[in-house]
């Protein structure tokens, strides 16, 4: 039984909105400096507008949880929240970087996903691509941009770089001939490929509720660093 899924990613500087229901009904996609507060609402109504979809037809939402952006990843988690539990409708919280992996099922190749975490470090995941499927090779973690690449050494079979952090690893090696940037338009998480994994996991029977959907940061904030070494000092 196909099920009607409104999906959400703003874990980064580009936001996106998708309307899916085993195909992609509408996807509205922008890269721009408005904050996601100023345009995610907007972007739902638009999308639900233009397939002319009530909210209360919907039966499942998804979000990327994170990583990413801690204020990125907590709009659109709150959004989200809020719908489904106005509605009483399942979640599905997906992993930021898994939903890259999703953007070239057809590739044969090894997905590194890659989002700047600042400080010489991005957030990372490598998956293998074959045969449209996606088989993660490590759990998402916090890592520094050298130990990334001596990793990748390891790998002889193509290597394409997804993510805002995907400039950032292949300047740093660009003599490794295996390892590709993948094109603009094909390099940053999207709200499709988030309906497509949770798709999949509400066939699992792994949704969520509402209340039970949280951010997942990888690491602590910035000002949490902050204050922990000052009260270390």
């Amino acid at each position: 039984m196909l099920m009607l899924i409104l999906s959400v990613d703003s874990s980064a500087t580009p936001a996106s909105v998708c309307l899916f229901d085993g195909r992609v009904l509408a996807e509205y996609y922008i890269n721009t400096k408005l904050t996601h507060s100023q345009t995610l609402v907007a972007m739902i109504e638009s999308v639900l507008q233009v397939t002319g979809t009530d909210v209360k037809d919907i039966d499942m939402y998804a979000v990327n949880s994170g990583p990413g952006s801690f204020t990125g990843v907590r709009i659109g988690v709150s959004a989200v929240k809020g719908m489904a539990y106005a509605q009483d409708k399942p979640c599905v919280a997906v992993s930021t970087l898994h939903s890259m992996a999703y953007l070239d099922l057809s590739a044969d190749a090894v997905i590194c996903a890659c989002m700047d975490a600042r400080r010489q470090q991005v957030y990372n995941a490598l998956f293998r691509i074959r045969e449209g499927k996606a088989e993660r090779l490590c759990d998402d973690r916090a890592v520094a941009v050298d130990a990334l690449i001596d990793e990748l050494k390891g790998y002889h079979e193509k290597v394409i770089l997804v993510g805002d952090g995907a400039e950032l690893v292949y300047n740093s090696c660009k003599e490794l001939n295996n390892i590709q940037l993948a094109p603009a338009n094909n390099r940053f998480q999207r709200a499709s490929s988030v309906a497509m994994i949770a798709e999949k996991t509400a066939g699992e029977g792994n949704t969520i509720s509402a209340a039970a959907l949280m951010p997942s940061y990888l690491r602590l904030s910035q000002a949490e660093r902050e204050r922990m070494e000052k009260q270390k000092g």
